[in-house]
């Protein structure tokens, strides 16, 4: 069964008197696993469709089904579950929260999602030794590395072992090195059976992906399935094992 189906999805923001389609009928078809690429200049509708995979927004018009379930049709606080239980989130900037440490950022999903202390602690101490952060857990994001704040992103965003991870531009504000070094973790999440969804205008990590969506106006323009498998992940990191 694919993960993600969009039929005929249509999304329309009302700004003064003029009306802007984001998103123009729009039909896709991801399957669990897969490693998508969503490329296009700015303004083709690439973050809107991002936010409505991750039941951030609603479409004027369409259906969702995320594993086999109409989303669509689900109220906020259903569509929060969900969005809790099976999405994770890496975003450019990384949110962390700047008061809190690393082990309590990587934390926070567990706590709003009511996972009992003994078991948060656990988990948490685990997603710390796996992305090498153990060293880090009581430091605050603003005395963690260039390399280090992403790597607990990623933890965070895969605490609550998500069936899909969406990224939107998470190499954009990096150096090429730490670059490098969060799209071998991403990609290795992949291969562990993550769907992994990435936002890019970077056409060295638009190509690394299995599949490439080229969006212009709002609409799909552009959708193609590589012909051999990505290029190796730099061997620099070691990817965290699924939890």
């Amino acid at each position: 069964m694919a993960q993600i189906e969009l039929d005929g999805i249509n999304r329309i923001f009302q700004l003064g008197d003029s009306q802007v389609h984001a998103l123009r009928d729009v039909s896709l078809r991801i399957e669990a696993g897969e490693y998508v690429a969503v490329m296009g200049p700015s303004g083709s509708g690439k973050s809107t469709l991002l936010n409505l995979l991750g039941l951030l927004d609603r479409p004027n018009a369409g259906h969702y089904r995320l594993e086999g379930r109409d989303v669509t049709t689900l109220s906020a606080d259903e569509q929060a579950a969900v969005r809790s239980a099976r999405i994770g989130f890496v975003f450019q900037s990384f949110h962390l929260v700047p008061r809190l440490t690393a082990a309590e950022n990587v934390a926070l999903p567990l706590m709003l999602a009511g996972i009992p202390p003994q078991e948060r602690t656990s988990r948490v101490t685990q997603a710390l030794k796996d992305f090498g952060l153990e060293p880090r857990a009581h430091h605050r994001p603003d005395e963690l590395s260039g390399g280090q704040r992403p790597r607990v992103a990623i933890a965070r965003a895969t605490i609550m072992r998500p069936a899909m991870l969406l990224a939107d531009e998470p190499t954009g504000n990096l150096d090429r090195a730490t670059g490098h070094e969060v799209t071998a973790l991403l990609e290795a999440l992949n291969a562990a059976g993550t769907t992994l969804i990435v936002v890019t205008h970077d056409p060295a990590m638009g190509a690394r992906a299995r599949r490439r969506i080229l969006m212009e106006d709002g609409a799909i323009r552009q959708d193609q399935r590589a012909a051999a498998a990505a290029p190796e992940a730099p061997d620099a990191v070691s990817a965290p094992p699924p939890r």
